[in-house]
């Protein structure tokens, strides 16, 4: 059992201001939760004021900063207020949002760690999730880039950027990104651009709300703010950055990460293999032989190996282990075995399934028949050996009928996602 307990604040504070990209002035209202509710946004803004889990499987870019997307709904430049919350571990809170974008505020994380502190902190009585590091696991990027995550004893984040311009060059630091750390060493550290680059962002729609006040701005000159307030301020940021998209694993990450060059799409990347390698040694909460109590389905439709995650009523998250065993790999194809798309939204469809039937009397003698699906999509082939871990969670629940959005996953990359709608009947 976890000795850390789960925190929240202990009361509501809200933070104005614009956003970076998108240029548009919004309003962040932070509120407790309860044990177990993780971090969300919801944009109030919008019909139905629809809530985006703070996940690292709901970002849909990382195009100059980290967006997380869920239906139609997005939230721009989330990792700020992330590496605020993770560092000063702060696992439960829902965050109004009342525009696209999480107000920039100074360009650094500092007012997100100030909000936390003006509202502060409550110890819950729950357990926190924590993801320990057993064994070196590595993530590519493009180009030099890499990454690699060690055995450590709480956060440590070694970086080493390396830009052309004669006011950065090839820089490296290694910071504990504990909440005292993270406070001296890292959280007063700006957002950086390039005025050589500004037209063209502009014109792809970013940056629109970017200025000296916000932003550390670089010409060719040097820098064009009123000086920096670490000669490696650069260098941290993208350690904060780092800090705040490892985050979006919902849980406490102890190790030491050492990366070169790192992105938001390389700190994703890590984030996606860092879960992936803790599904595979997970616990199961629910096992093959409870899940035929459950499920109708036998050999060879049975789908599902196990249960590693379940929030009543909200989300699950299933296991499939995929062999060069498994019948359909006879026809499907010989000598270039592919996992048909069908069944792997069979299996989705069956982890929603159990999802479900917790909710309901007498499972044994009910079933789960499923109505429609939509904005079905296979994005990468799946193969003997890979491992699928499939994430659904409930986007609306009425009586006996349910929709529902899933995501399956190898390694961390996305292989398929649906929406689907079902029925709960008598069998």
């Amino acid at each position: 059992m976890s000795l850390q307990r789960q925190r929240t604040l202990g009361g509501t504070v809200t933070l104005e201001g614009t956003g970076v990209h998108s240029g548009e002035a919004a309003t962040l209202t932070f509120r407790p939760a309860d044990p177990d509710t993780g971090i969300r946004f919801r944009r109030v803004d919008l019909e139905g004021r629809p809530e985006i889990r703070a996940d690292v499987d709901n970002v849909c870019a990382t195009d100059l900063g980290t967006t997380l997307g869920a239906g139609e709904a997005r939230i721009l430049t989330v990792e700020h207020v992330m590496a605020a919350l993770g560092a000063l571990r702060i696992d439960n809170v829902v965050m109004e949002l009342s525009g696209p974008e999480i107000p920039i505020r100074d360009g650094s994380f500092q007012d997100y760690v100030t909000a936390i502190d003006e509202a502060s902190t409550v110890e819950q009585d729950a357990d926190a999730r924590v993801l320990s590091v057993r064994a070196a696991i590595s993530a590519g990027g493009e180009g030099a880039q890499s990454y690699v995550a060690v055995p450590g004893k709480g956060l440590r984040v070694s970086a080493t950027i390396d830009f052309e311009h004669e006011a950065i060059g090839r820089q490296y630091g290694s910071f504990v990104a504990d909440e005292s750390g993270f406070r001296t060493e890292l959280a007063c550290a700006r957002t950086f651009g390039f005025r050589a680059e500004a037209e063209e962002l502009r014109g792809r729609g970013l940056a629109l709300g970017a200025s000296l006040e916000n932003t550390i701005v670089l010409d060719e000159d040097g820098v064009m703010n009123d000086g920096l307030r670490f000669p490696d301020e650069l260098l941290r940021h993208k350690v904060g950055d780092v800090v705040g998209d490892l985050a979006l694993l919902g849980a406490r990450l102890e190790a030491h990460v050492v990366a070169e060059r790192p992105s938001h799409a390389g700190n994703v990347a890590l984030a996606r293999a860092l879960r992936a390698h803790a599904s595979s040694r997970a616990t199961p909460v629910v096992d093959a032989a409870r899940i035929m109590q459950f499920l109708p389905h036998r050999y060879p439709m049975l789908l599902v190996d196990r249960i590693i995650e379940y929030h009543k009523a909200e989300r699950i998250v299933g296991i499939k282990n995929v062999t060069i065993n498994e019948p359909f790999f006879q026809g499907h194809y010989p000598g270039h075995p592919v996992m048909p798309g069908v069944l792997i939204i069979e299996a989705m469809a069956q982890v929603g399934g159990l999802l479900l039937m917790e909710e309901v009397q007498d499972p044994e003698q009910k079933v789960v028949y499923f109505m429609t699906m939509d904005g079905v999509k296979w994005r990468r082939p799946v193969t003997p050996g890979d491992t699928i871990r499939f994430e659904l969670e409930i986007l609306q629940h009425r009586r006996n009928t349910c929709r529902m959005r899933g995501k399956g996953f190898v390694e961390g990359h996305l292989v398929a996602e649906a929406e689907f709608m079902a029925k709960i009947m008598d069998r």
